[in-house]
């Protein structure tokens, strides 16, 4: 569907060496862009879908109608035109598809890729979020959804406890924590339709927080087969299985770097819950700072900008935050301002939105946070129980 979408948006018309050029908006860190848009002339579906993902997709800000922004977006005819003030940027032609949804995607996505053409982000909206739900009593369930929280779709049926979806680097299927009558064992799960099932570690033990290599070779995982609970990597393609940590400390919650030279890890080897980095091959762990007034730190995510997203429970209270360390500044700051508990932060591609678990008067809903301008909107609130967002690469339209 992705690629029949894609191939209906063609480039249209040249247009000058001078306009070809995106004209960079020069404005403070914590400000978006403004885009003004209309609606589409003769097919209102598709304006408001339009309008929808230029509203959660985080890169622009909706002018009210008849104002004007830094960009408008024009549809008629057939034709999506560009415009920055009175210069006409570029058009596009789109087709009459009739999944208009899958075309407002395509549509936004293209806006994106040109404004932004140096981040080298594609198919932000084609991007999705894996979750777990309660389904019912002592039993979660993963499912995916949409950037807009719409398009919900279950991914698992049973009646047993099924946690920490985390997503393959080609975003075509999840790797999750499948609990059984013996323990707990890792499980991949594709997307596509009919479902391909397979389970990858059921080590004597747990076997959790399962997260795989950028280059898709590897799987960082929390074993415990000699009753100790540590950090182990296996090989996805080779019999290899490399322990990494050794005590009688508790490890959790693995992540790569973005190149896959080192694990980030949560570990109880000082007292309190803090993140620890090693090399993926083996060494010394070091522990990373916790933001001022942190008592802990658990849950990281890394970004391909060199930041792990984290959350940590600050002294005097029993509410957790999210905060961000910056390992290129060192700069280490909470990024939440909203009541309740913030857990299980999870990066965008566009390594500035991040989606977590916000618990308020014990309801847990899907929230995201947006570390550049502050803002924060509810993704998903359901009847059920919600944890363990985690959002999809990129995937290629």
């Amino acid at each position: 569907m992705l690629k029949k979408v894609a191939a209906i948006i063609v480039l249209f018309a040249a247009v000058s060496a001078v306009q070809a050029r995106v004209i960079e908006i020069r404005k403070g860190a914590d400000v978006n862009p403004t885009i003004a848009f209309a609606g589409v002339s003769g097919d209102q579906v598709l304006g408001t879908e339009v309008r929808n993902f230029l509203e959660v997709c985080g890169w622009f800000d909706l002018v009210p109608s008849g104002k004007s922004g830094d960009y408008e977006l024009k549809i008629s005819a057939g034709v999506m035109k560009l415009f920055h003030g009175e210069n006409h940027l570029k058009s596009w032609r789109i087709g009459n598809q009739s999944d208009k949804r899958q075309l407002a995607k395509t549509v936004v996505d293209t806006i994106i890729e040109y404004v932004f053409e140096q981040l080298k982000v594609r198919g932000f909206c084609h991007s999705r979020i894996a979750f777990c739900a309660e389904t019912g009593k002592g039993v979660r369930n993963i499912f995916v959804c949409d950037i807009d929280g719409r398009n919900v779709e279950r991914i698992t049926n049973y009646r047993t406890l099924n946690v920490e979806p985390n997503w393959s680097p080609d975003g075509k299927s999840v790797f999750f924590s499948k609990y059984n009558f013996s323990g707990i064992d890792v499980v991949q799960s594709t997307l596509r339709i009919p479902r391909k099932v397979r389970i990858i570690s059921s080590f004597r033990g747990i076997n959790t927080g399962a997260a795989v290599s950028p280059d898709g070779g590897e799987l960082a995982v929390i074993l415990s087969p000699d009753h100790q609970v540590d950090l182990y990597v296996l090989g996805l393609f080779r019999k290899e299985k490399r322990r990494m940590t050794r005590g009688i400390a508790v490890e959790a919650s693995p992540c790569w770097s973005p190149d896959g030279s080192h694990i980030a890890f949560v570990s109880d080897r000082r007292g309190n819950p803090r993140i620890f980095i090693m090399p993926a091959k083996g060494g010394d762990a070091k522990i990373i700072p916790v933001v001022a007034g942190g008592a802990d730190a658990v849950t990281p995510a890394w970004n391909s900008d060199g930041k792990i997203a984290y959350a940590t429970r600050l002294r005097g209270t029993n509410n957790y935050v999210l905060a961000v360390y910056d390992f290129k500044s060192g700069e280490n700051k909470v990024v939440t301002k909203g009541g309740g508990s913030w857990e299980s932060p999870g990066w965008a591609a566009d390594n500035r939105q991040v989606v977590c678990k916000r618990t308020v008067n014990g309801k847990s809903e899907l929230w995201i946070v947006d570390t550049k301008t502050g803002r924060e909107r509810m993704l998903l609130r359901t009847g059920n129980r919600l944890y363990d967002p985690s959002w999809s690469p990129c995937v290629k339209r």
